[in-house]
């Protein structure tokens, strides 16, 4: 652990906390779920958290408590405020704020799209569309390359 890592152990371990913190991991699997269609696996690879740890975390079972990294990690990777969970930890310091990774360049098109979700003077049934298209997209199952090879052309 880093020498300037704001938390200090040790917090009392107490049944309420396990359970408090157990309540919020289950509730942001559940919103992932419901929200994004992750699945479990998902968010153990977006957020760089085992499912092993992820599971542990939602049983309440650990000896100590969860690393501070891998708290701040998993609520980063559902764009959840570690804040909260560290709040929901007892931890008396705020979680520690990783630079902002500078935003990728986006793609016109993109932009064109995001443009026409807030514009006002588009109608709500073309933004469910917008919307339903994309998400189809987002989700879809990716075609491997070599199957589009030795496809002949209808002329």
């Amino acid at each position: 652990m880093p020498a300037n890592w704001p938390y200090r152990h040790p917090v009392p371990d107490t049944p309420g906390r396990k359970i408090a913190f157990a309540a919020f991991v289950r509730k942001a699997m559940e919103d992932a779920r419901t929200t994004r269609a992750w699945t479990g696996s998902e968010v153990a690879r977006r957020t760089g958290v085992s499912r092993q740890t992820i599971n542990r975390w939602v049983r309440g079972e650990w000896a100590s408590d969860p690393e501070a990294e891998r708290v701040v990690a998993f609520c980063e990777g559902l764009g959840i405020n570690p804040t909260v969970a560290f709040g929901v930890l007892g931890w008396a310091n705020a979680a520690p704020t990783r630079p902002a990774p500078a935003a990728p360049p986006m793609d016109p098109d993109v932009e064109a799209l995001l443009r026409r979700l807030v514009d006002p003077n588009v109608s709500d049934a073309e933004k469910f569309h917008i919307r339903e298209t994309v998400r189809y997209l987002a989700y879809r199952p990716t075609v491997p390359s070599d199957s589009r090879k030795g496809r002949k052309r209808a002329s």
